[in-house]
C-alpha cells in the first residue's frame, strides 16, 4: 500500500521525498554510485570555482561588467561536462527521462556554444551575467542535493535551497536567455551565421536568424506560442512582398517564395513537434 500511496501524492511537497527515495529505491550499485558521487563532487567544486572566479573579478574590477571573460573557459567546460546527465539516464544508473533530461541539457549549451560563443557581441551584455549567476548557483545547489542524497545525508538546508530559491533562480535565470538571444538576432542577421542559402548542392536551406526567433518562441506558454507564430507568417508576407518590388521575373519570384515558404514552415514544424514532446516529458515525468 506504501507503493501504491506514493504515485498518488501531488505537487512539490513530495519531489524532494521522491528525488531521495528514488535514489535509495531503485538506486544504482556500488559501483555506478561512487562514480555518482565523484561526478556530483567535481560538478559541485567546477561550479564554485565559476562563483569564486565571478566574485573575484566584481571585486578587483569594481563593476559586474565583462565578468564573463572571468569565467568563460570553466562555464564552457562544466556547462559541456553536463551532457554526460544524459548518457547516465540512456544507461540506467539515474532513473530520469533521456528525452526530458536532453531538453534541459542541450538548452544550455546551446546557449553556451551556439549563442554566447559564436556571437562574442554579446558577451558584455548585462543578461550574459544574470543567466550565468542563475545557472551558478543552481547548479551548486542541485549538484550538492545529488551528491549529499547519494550519501544517504542529506542537510535540511541544502533540500530547502533547491525547493525554494527556483522561485528567484528561474525567473532570472530565463529572462537572462532570451535577453541575450535577442541581443544576438541583429548580429546573427547581418552576418548570415550559421545559415545556409540556395543554391546549393544539397538543395537545402537554413535560417539560424528564424531559428533563434522560433527558440525565443519556445520560452512562451502554450497558449501565447500560435500568436507569436502567426507573426512569424507575417514576416514570411512581407518578405514576399519584397521580392515582389524587385526587377526579377515571374519565375524567379515564385522560386524565391517558395524557398522562404517552405524553410520557415519546415523550421516551424520541427519546433512545434519538439516542443509538443518537451511538454508531454514533462507531464509524463509528473505524473511518474
Amino acid at each position: 500500500r506504501a507503493d501504491m500511496a506514493a504515485p498518488a501524492a501531488k505537487g512539490t511537497s513530495r519531489t524532494a521525498q521522491n528525488d531521495v527515495a528514488s535514489i535509495k529505491k531503485k538506486g544504482p550499485g556500488a559501483l555506478a554510485t561512487a562514480y555518482l558521487v565523484i561526478y556530483n563532487v567535481v560538478m559541485t567544486a567546477g561550479w564554485l570555482v565559476i562563483a569564486i572566479g565571478l566574485v573575484r573579478a566584481y571585486l578587483s574590477k569594481g563593476s559586474y561588467h565583462g565578468l564573463y571573460y572571468s569565467i568563460e573557459r570553466p562555464l564552457k567546460f562544466f556547462q559541456t561536462g553536463a551532457l554526460l546527465e544524459i548518457l547516465h539516464c540512456a544507461v540506467g544508473i539515474v532513473p530520469s527521462s533521456v528525452v526530458l533530461t536532453g531538453f534541459q541539457v542541450m538548452s544550455r549549451v546551446f546557449l553556451t556554444w551556439a549563442v554566447t560563443h559564436s556571437v562574442r557581441e554579446v558577451q558584455n551584455e548585462d543578461s550574459v551575467l544574470l543567466f550565468v549567476v542563475a545557472w551558478t548557483v543552481t547548479e551548486i545547489i542541485r549538484y550538492s542535493f545529488y551528491t549529499f542524497s547519494l550519501l544517504n545525508h542529506l542537510p535540511y538546508l541544502i533540500k530547502w535551497a533547491r525547493y525554494t530559491l527556483f522561485i528567484v533562480l528561474y525567473p532570472m535565470g530565463v529572462t537572462g536567455e532570451l535577453l541575450t538571444i535577442y541581443a544576438a538576432l541583429p548580429y546573427v542577421q547581418k552576418t548570415g551565421l550559421y545559415s545556409v542559402t540556395l543554391p546549393n548542392k544539397y538543395n537545402f536551406s537554413f535560417d539560424y536568424y528564424t531559428f533563434l526567433i522560433l527558440v525565443m518562441v519556445s520560452y512562451i506558454p502554450r497558449k501565447y506560442r500560435l500568436l507569436l507564430l502567426l507573426l512569424l507568417l507575417l514576416l514570411l508576407l512581407s518578405k514576399i512582398r519584397v521580392l515582389r518590388s524587385e526587377q526579377i521575373s515571374d519565375t524567379q519570384i515564385n522560386h524565391r517564395m517558395l524557398i522562404h515558404f517552405w524553410g520557415i514552415l519546415w523550421i516551424m514544424v520541427c519546433f512545434m513537434f519538439v516542443l509538443e514532446m518537451q511538454t508531454l516529458c514533462s507531464i509524463v515525468t509528473i505524473q511518474l
